[in-house]
C-alpha cells in the first residue's frame, strides 16, 4: 500500500466502514441496471473490431486479443476519450495501464517504471474529469463526478482515485478472469464444444470459471479483531491471507471440487471476493466477459492450447498466463 501514496484508506479496496460504506454507496449509484445496459451495445462493438483479426488466422497469443478488449471496454464504460477525440494515443493509454498493475518480477514490488505509469494513468484521467464536470455524459465517469446522497458527494480526489483504481483493478482482474476463462475452455475441449453450440450456457460455465480457476486467489488483510476459525485463533493486528482460490475448492462446499463442470451453478463462490469488500464491478465483468466470447466463438469456434507449459503472472494475489498461445482447428 506504500507504493502508491495516497491510496491507502481513501479506496473501497484499502478502507473499512463506515468510510468505506459512503464511498461504496455513492460509487454503485454508477453501476445501476440501466447504466449497464447503455454499455452493452459499446461492449459488443469492441468484441466484434478485437476479434475480426482473428478470421483466418491459424495461432495467436489470446493476451494479445484480450488485452485490447479489457482496456477498450475499460475506456469506453469510464468515458475515456478514445478514436478522433482521444486525448493521447489509444495505444499509450493500454500500454500504461497494463505497465502500472504490474511489479518487478524477483522483487514482487513495483519499480519505478511501473509507479511512472500510475501517475501517468492519474494526470490523463484527471483531465477527463475535468471534461466531464463541464460536460456531462452517460459513462462511469460523469456518474462518479455527479453521485450525491443527501447532499453528499465525492470530492475531486476520491473521483480521480476511484477512476484510477478501476482501471487498475479491470486491467488486472478483468484480464486475468478473460485469460483464465479462455484457459479453461481451451483445456476443457467438451465444455468449449458445449458453449459454442449453445452460447446460452455461457453463463454458468463464467461462474464455474470463477469457481475453479478464478483470476483473484488471494488478498491479504490485518485483522481489526480476535477471531477463531476451526480451533486456531488469529489475533487483532495480525496479518492474514484470504485464501478464495483455496474456499472455492472446499469439498463441504462443491462435490467434486476440482472437477470443472460447466453444469454446477456454483452458489456462492469467491470468484470476486465476498462481504464488504466483494467486487463492485461484478455485473460488468460478467457481461463484458460473455458478450467477448460470443463473438470470439463466431470467428474462432475450436481451438485449443499450443503450449502445455505456460509462463504465469508474477504475483502472489492474481493468477493467468501472461500469454496463452491457442491454435484454431
Amino acid at each position: 500500500m506504500t507504493e502508491l501514496p495516497g491510496r491507502a484508506g481513501a479506496t473501497l479496496g484499502s478502507s473499512d466502514p463506515p468510510k468505506h460504506d459512503r464511498l461504496r454507496g455513492l460509487i454503485q449509484h454508477a453501476f445501476m441496471k440501466r447504466n449497464l445496459l447503455a454499455l452493452e451495445e459499446p461492449i459488443r462493438a469492441v468484441a466484434q473490431q478485437v476479434f475480426a483479426q482473428l478470421k483466418g488466422v491459424q495461432s495467436f497469443d489470446f493476451k494479445d486479443v484480450s488485452s485490447q478488449f479489457t482496456v477498450k471496454v475499460l475506456m469506453a464504460a469510464l468515458g475515456l476519450p478514445m478514436g478522433d477525440e482521444a486525448l493521447v494515443p489509444e495505444q499509450e493509454v493500454r500500454d500504461n495501464a497494463v505497465l502500472m498493475v504490474q511489479s518487478d518480477a524477483r522483487t514482487r514490488t513495483k519499480g519505478p517504471e511501473h509507479i511512472a505509469a500510475y501517475n501517468w494513468v492519474q494526470d490523463y484521467a484527471s483531465k477527463v474529469i475535468a471534461m466531464r464536470r463541464k460536460e456531462p455524459r452517460n459513462d462511469l465517469i460523469s456518474h462518479f463526478a455527479l453521485a450525491e446522497i443527501d447532499g453528499d458527494r465525492l470530492d475531486e480526489r476520491e473521483v480521480l482515485l476511484t477512476t484510477t483504481t478501476l482501471i487498475m483493478a479491470g486491467v488486472e482482474s478483468l484480464g486475468g478472469f478473460m485469460m483464465m476463462f479462455a484457459y479453461n475452455l481451451a483445456s476443457f475441449h467438451e465444455a468449449r464444444k458445449a458453449v459454442v453450440a449453445k452460447p446460452e450456457l455461457l453463463a454458468d460455465a463464467i461462474e464455474e470459471s470463477l469457481r475453479y480457476n478464478t483470476s483473484a486467489q488471494r488478498f491479504r488483510r490485518r485483522l481489526m479483531k480476535d477471531v477463531t476459525i476451526h480451533g486456531q485463533t488469529m489475533k487483532e493486528g495480525d496479518f492474514v491471507c484470504l485464501a478464495y482460490g483455496s474456499g472455492n475448492r472446499d469439498e463441504r462446499q462443491y462435490p467434486n471440487p476440482d472437477v470443472y463442470d460447466i453444469t454446477r451453478k456454483p452458489r456462492g463462490h469467491l470468484g470476486f471476493g465476498g462481504g464488504v469488500h466483494a467486487c463492485l464491478g461484478t455485473a460488468i465483468a460478467r457481461l463484458s466477459v460473455k458478450i467477448a466470447f460470443e463473438e470470439f466463438h463466431k470467428v474462432v469456434p475450436d481451438y485449443k492450447r499450443l503450449a502445455d507449459q505456460l509462463p504465469w503472472m508474477p504475483s502472489s494475489t492474481f493468477r493467468s498466463p501472461l500469454r496463452l498461445d491457442l491454435v484454431a482447428q
